[in-house]
């Protein structure tokens, strides 16, 4: 019974993990499935956002809900920049072009920042902005931590599916990823829908930033290069381009990881997750939902 509670207790540890990966991985298949662009300055956005929230609660000591839209709105709008400055100029340029450009914004985020006094390259600690309480529940303890995070997670998933799936922007985004010249003909406005998704993406990071520095209270200004990195892995491996692979990818990564720390080494975890990426491209390259688009 003891070990049955503590793989349980593992579980509940690796879906409050898998949680954050999956609001990460939400931005990369958004913009995927749009523009057909892996952004990988994504994780260094998710680290903004983070940065963001750690201002707002430890410097300006605002209400938590005031932390989560300017955390938000500032990740939204540094996506959108992005977005403008070097991804909108090289839509016609090969996609090796994009996604070299892609890599440099990362760098430029990383090391801009390191650069500047706000930021910082050494671990600082995250403020959280109430006590830290546990809840036995049969066999297992909850947080509210973990509570914060599930709800929290549950909440955002709700409200993107009604707005994929349920909205006129919705339906634009959509119809961009199926056939974007087809859409422009329609009268969808593609720039600003591209941008909407890049918004709705990294404001879905900017989250991911406060959720994950309620759980792991220590940030730096390189600390999105992993999370980014293993996000991309679950989108991949859910399938990529769709928002329910995502979220199951995430939560697949996130469980694998805390269980090879669990019963292997904290040494293996990275690696572990490395190896499920090279299982998928192997076996199953359109990830779990995807499926193979022929051609014609």
């Amino acid at each position: 019974m003891e070990y049955f509670s503590y793989t349980l207790q593992q579980l509940i540890n690796g879906l409050q993990l898998g949680a954050v990966y999956a609001l990460i991985a939400l931005g990369y298949t958004m913009v995927y499935g749009v523009l057909r662009l892996i952004n990988f300055a994504h994780g260094d956005i998710f680290m903004f956002g983070t940065f963001i929230a750690y201002f707002c609660i430890a410097r300006w000591h605002l209400p938590i809900y005031l932390v989560f839209v300017i955390t938000i709105g500032a990740s939204a709008a540094l996506g959108v920049l992005v977005e403008k400055i070097a991804y909108k100029p090289l839509r016609a340029a090969p996609r090796i072009s994009l996604l070299i450009t892609a890599v440099g914004v990362s760098l430029f985020l990383e090391y801009f920042l390191s650069l500047n006094a706000m930021f910082t390259p050494n671990y600082i600690a995250f403020p959280r902005p109430f006590d830290v309480a546990g809840y036995d529940l049969w066999l297992v303890t909850i947080t509210n931590i973990q509570l914060i995070i599930f709800s929290v997670t549950a909440a955002s998933l709700f409200l993107l599916y009604l707005l994929v799936y349920r909205s006129k922007h919705g339906r634009a985004m959509r119809a961009l990823s199926h056939d974007q010249e087809t859409a422009s003909l329609m009268g969808v406005n593609v720039d600003a829908t591209i941008s909407f998704t890049f918004a709705v993406g990294t404001g879905c990071a900017g989250v991911g930033g406060i959720l994950y520095g309620f759980a792991y209270p220590q940030i730096n200004v390189f600390m999105g290069i992993m999370p980014g990195i293993k996000s991309f892995i679950a989108a991949v491996l859910g399938g990529i381009g769709l928002v329910h692979g995502a979220v199951l990818g995430g939560l697949i990564i996130g469980v694998s990881e805390v269980f090879v720390s669990a019963y292997l080494s904290s040494t293996f975890r990275d690696g572990f997750i490395f190896i499920i990426l090279i299982l998928v491209l192997l076996f199953r390259p359109n990830g779990i939902f995807g499926r193979r688009i022929e051609k014609v």
